[in-house]
């Protein structure tokens, strides 16, 4: 997921909005982009520089859209349930496919591809889990972690050769740390969140005020 915006879409409350807004249109933009990036990318077994420059410019114009849809959407209350489920399938999508891409091309490696994309793909199931629970807000590493990621992407997506070629192995060896241990930090904050958040700790009241006497009502009620 390639999301530079600093809040959590997915995390972010219920708003009362129009389901035909800006953000929302970027982000079926950005999803109409995919395809569009793939037959670039892909286009001549990936050896035609000028289809390479073309898929860098439609993956620069993904991650444009990423920035703004979510900022515009809370910043003009304009967030949806629509936009909340879209935004991070569009970011896997585009994500995915430019990582996908690069490993079949053979400019990347499957086992770097996985990594990444069993991460990123993690990370949104769990931010559905605790959507009930909460916001967790992005941390520094997170917000390196998108940049640095949509980088390293972008660097081997370029026909360079040289010292940039030299020096993309390492900006994408820093995305791939980054992602991992952003992903651990992601898991621990999504367990504590499930733990302390107001819905459980009612919940924890709730079964407290039950008492010994409702757990033995209900065996009471099960043996009858």
């Amino acid at each position: 997921m390639i999301c530079v915006d600093a809040a959590d879409p997915a995390a972010t409350p219920p708003q009362t909005a129009k389901l035909l807004n800006l953000p929302n249109s970027l982000t079926v933009l950005r999803l109409a982009i995919v395809p569009l990036f793939a037959y670039l990318l892909l286009a001549d077994g990936g050896l035609g520089d000028a289809g390479r420059y073309w898929a860098t410019l439609a993956f620069a114009v993904a991650i444009i859209t990423d920035r703004y849809d979510g900022m515009i959407a809370r910043r003009t209350n304009q967030v949806t349930e629509f936009g909340k489920l879209a935004d991070p399938i569009a970011d896997k999508a585009l994500t995915g496919t430019a990582l996908i891409g690069l490993s079949i091309l053979g400019f990347l490696p499957w086992w770097v591809t996985g990594a990444i994309l069993v991460r990123e793909v993690g990370v949104t199931l769990l931010r559905f889990w605790v959507i009930r629970d909460g916001v967790i807000a992005s941390s520094r590493g997170g917000k390196l972690k998108t940049v640095v990621q949509a980088l390293a992407i972008g660097l081997y997506i370029l026909p360079i050769t040289g010292l940039m070629a030299s020096a993309r192995f390492w900006v994408m060896a820093a995305a791939l740390v980054l992602t991992l241990i952003t992903g651990v930090d992601y898991v621990y904050r999504a367990l504590t969140l499930r733990r302390t958040s107001a819905r459980a700790m009612a919940a924890a009241t709730a079964r407290r005020a039950a008492g010994p006497s409702g757990a033995s009502g209900a065996r009471t009620d099960t043996a009858a």
